[in-house]
C-alpha cells in the first residue's frame, strides 16, 4: 500500500477538493488517562502560524473553540511537526504493523488454516506494541482470558475478520461484532468495552473506522456542540454518532487537510485528554 512518510493512505475517494471522503455514517448506512511520553505538548501563543491565518470566521461557537485550541497547540494543524511526533506517527506505525501482521490476505489465510489463536494473539500485540497503549491494563487483561481458550480465540477471529471483511452492511457488521465481544469467556473484567470494540477496526482500517475513549469522547463532543447520545453498552446508534461526528470535524476542519481517522482521532483527543489541559 503505497503510503508517504507521514501517513498518507493512498486510498481512491478523495473529493475534488483534495480531501479524503470517508466510509462514514452518512456514507455507511447506504451500505446498509494514556501515559504522556517524554515530549509534553505546548501552545502557540503565536498568531503567525499558517493553519491560524486561515482561520475561518464562521462556524458554531463550540467549533471555534474547539479549533483555537487545537491550533494554540499545533500552528500548522495536521501537518505540524509536533502534532506528527505526539500525535500521529506512533498510530500509523501502530497501523503498518496492524498491514504486517494481519493484512487481509494474511488474515484469510490464517483463518483458513485455523491459526486462531495466532490471529488473536497477533491482533493483542500490535497493540500493545503501540508506543503509547489505547486500551486500559483491565481491558489488555479481559481480552487477554478471553482469547486463551480455543473457543474464545476462534469467536474473536472469525468475528474480526468478518467486522472488517465482509460486504454486508456496516451496522449489521458492528451489531455483530459487538455480540462476539460480548460472549467472549470472561474471568473478572468485562470484554465488552467501547475502547475493545473499536480499537481493532481503528487500528487495521484508520480510512473508515473511529476509536472510542468514553470519558475524551464525550468531553469533545460537548465542547464541540455535538449530541453524541452516548451509550455506555457498546451499540450501533452510538457507533453511528461517533461516525457522524468525525465528519461534521472532517467538514468544518477541511482547510486543515485531515487525512483519515487518525486525525480526527487526535483533534478529539485534545479537546477532551488532560494531557491538553
Amino acid at each position: 500500500m503505497p503510503v508517504s512518510q507521514h501517513g498518507i493512505l493512498a486510498f481512491p475517494g478523495r473529493d475534488a477538493s483534495g480531501f479524503y471522503v470517508f466510509e462514514t455514517a452518512s456514507i455507511m448506512r447506504s451500505d446498509s488517562s494514556r501515559a504522556t511520553g517524554t515530549t509534553t505538548p505546548r501552545r502557540d501563543s503565536s498568531t503567525h502560524g499558517a493553519a491560524r491565518r486561515r482561520l475561518r470566521v464562521g462556524g458554531a461557537p463550540g467549533e471555534r473553540r474547539c479549533r483555537r485550541k487545537f491550533l494554540s497547540y499545533f500552528p500548522k494543524g495536521f501537518r505540524d511537526e509536533s502534532y506528527l511526533s505526539l500525535e500521529r506517527e506512533y498510530k500509523w506505525e501502530t497501523h503498518l504493523r496492524w498491514q504486517s501482521a494481519l493484512g487481509a490476505d494474511e488474515f484469510a489465510r490464517l483463518l483458513q488454516d485455523g491459526e486462531f489463536r495466532e490471529i488473536a494473539t497477533r491482533a493483542a500485540r500490535v497493540e500493545q506494541l503501540s508506543r503509547h497503549s489505547m486500551i486500559f491494563s483491565f481491558e489488555k487483561m479481559a481480552l487477554r482470558d478471553a482469547i486463551r481458550s480455543e473457543a474464545g480465540a476462534r469467536a474473536f477471529s472469525q468475528g474480526l475478520f468478518d467486522f472488517l471483511h465482509e460486504t454486508t452492511p456496516v451496522d449489521l457488521r458492528f451489531e455483530r461484532w459487538c455480540e462476539v465481544i460480548g460472549s467472549l469467556p470472561r474471568k473478572q473484567t468485562r470484554v465488552l468495552t467501547w475502547p475493545l470494540v473499536t480499537v481493532f477496526g481503528y487500528i487495521a482500517q484508520p480510512d473508515r473506522h473511529m476509536f472510542l475513549k468514553p470519558v475524551v469522547t464525550r468531553s469533545a463532543a460537548r465542547k464541540y456542540g455535538f449530541d453524541l447520545q452516548y451509550r455506555s453498552r457498546p451499540a450501533w446508534d452510538t457507533y453511528s454518532k461517533l461516525l457522524d461526528f468525525a465528519e461534521v470535524i472532517r467538514r468544518d476542519q477541511r482547510d486543515l487537510k485531515p487525512r483519515d481517522m487518525i486525525d480526527i482521532q487526535s483533534f478529539i483527543w485534545v479537546q477532551g485528554s488532560d494531557e491538553y489541559g
